[in-house]
């Protein structure tokens, strides 16, 4: 089994994504036979012909008594060749948090389109969204082209048109695939009435499309990032035991730690080297994203969790403002002045949102300049002021360092998510 594709589709109600991902999940043989007959049993009751595959990814009794997906969904499948985990988001503009939520560790975005329809509003909203969370690589899956008799010409326009619109988003590649999840044409198999078409089916290339190192955010990004480990916990040695010293347990969030590679732990800025890298099992010369490990200083130096080991040759900005786009979960607008805690790896620090510089529109890419509120799924760009300093990258170089949550300190609701600029 090959290497984990993470990737996020979205696209307006009744465009076929949940038929699309069903059919995926289908034809590639990757459902076991109970869950095909519960679907079998369910799409009788419901009075449908045939098997109605997007009842595969409606999991919850809500999504399938109102025949819409109001959540974030994830599925895992594999080919030979590749692992993939679905982050399925809603449709409905309503929902633009739960695209945020699912498509933030993507790395593709499954675009869906009802080639009858066009390009709408929702289309270019989650355009911008992936753009803005620095996914580099997506698939404009033009579905139902059986009810546009196959239309090459309306295919190309709207190729077009998507690639157009969307050019100013940073997008390393942009697949259009023309399809019929319904019939099953061009998802997982080559269709005979698409013959004018010479590209892959959408699961060929979901197979070979390139995979981006964890952390990294764009192929350059992915050649320079740095390492970077947020202490979880502190493992001190018990009485007795044969191995000395502390370790410093966490998540390789990008790059590689190694025994002798000099390092800083910040906030704070002390310098030190690792002696050893660990795991449960045993010692490691070198780790890398995404593992699991425990660190060894050489020096005792005051560590805790919330300290960021970081390379000391590329180390973060440790800093007391922070400038970023913001997505706002909350039904309580974000104005100017507003109190609130952002938790960034495992470090958390109070904070007041001190300005709104501006808010996006995301249907034309139009930034209106400070606007007195963010209401719940705006994206805006705020600056905040922080009680105690963080370590931050750029989210477009480091998507673990460079990226928040904002929480409410009275509730420990989660009200937005922030990516630094």
């Amino acid at each position: 089994m090959g290497d984990l594709l993470r990737f996020a589709t979205a696209g307006s109600v009744d465009d076929g994504k949940s038929t699309l991902i069903g059919r995926l999940l289908h034809d590639s043989k990757t459902l076991f036979e109970d869950q095909l007959e519960a679907v079998a049993r369910t799409s009788e009751q419901r009075g449908h012909v045939g098997v109605d595959l997007a009842l595969i990814t409606d999991g919850l009794r809500a999504e399938r008594e109102q025949g819409i997906t109001i959540d974030v969904a994830y599925r895992y499948f594999a080919t030979p060749r590749r692992t993939f985990i679905i982050a399925d988001t809603p449709g409905h503009a309503q929902y633009t948090r739960n695209m945020v939520t699912g498509a933030s560790t993507a790395d593709l975005a499954v675009i869906l389109l009802d080639a009858r329809a066009g390009i709408v509003t929702q289309t270019r909203r989650h355009a911008a969204i992936a753009g803005m969370l620095g996914i580099r690589r997506v698939v404009l899956a033009v579905n139902k082209m059986d009810l546009v008799d196959w239309s090459e010409q309306r295919f190309d326009e709207l190729a077009e048109e998507f690639t157009c619109f969307a050019d100013p988003l940073g997008f390393v590649e942009i697949r259009p695939i023309p399809m019929s999840a319904f019939l099953g044409d061009n998802v997982v198999e080559p269709s005979a009435s698409l013959l004018w078409y010479a590209g892959p089916t959408l699961l060929d290339h979901l197979e070979t499309v390139p995979i981006e190192p964890p952390g990294s955010c764009g192929e350059a990004a992915a050649d320079s990032a740095g390492a970077r480990l947020a202490v979880q916990w502190v493992i001190r040695p018990r009485p007795g035991a044969a191995q000395d010293g502390r370790r410093y347990a966490g998540t390789i969030a990008s790059g590689r730690f190694a025994a002798g590679d000099p390092v800083v732990v910040l906030p704070g800025g002390q310098h030190t080297t690792i002696a050893g890298v660990e795991i449960a099992d045993g010692t490691l010369s070198e780790a890398f994203a995404p593992a699991a490990v425990s660190l060894r200083l050489t020096d005792d130096i005051d560590v805790g969790r919330g300290d960021l080991i970081a390379t000391a040759s590329d180390q973060p900005l440790e800093t007391r403002a922070v400038n970023a786009t913001v997505c706002w979960f909350s039904e309580r607008p974000l104005r100017p002045g507003a109190r609130v805690a952002i938790r960034h790896t495992t470090r958390t620090v109070k904070a007041v949102a001190t300005a709104l510089v501006d808010r996006l529109d995301v249907t034309n890419l139009h930034r209106d300049l400070a606007p007195s509120e963010l209401v719940m799924n705006d994206l805006g760009t705020v600056t905040f002021t922080l009680a105690g300093s963080l370590a931050v990258d750029p989210y477009n170089t480091n998507r673990a360092t460079g990226s928040f949550v904002v929480v409410d300190e009275s509730t420990n609701e989660t009200i937005g998510a922030g990516l630094v600029a």
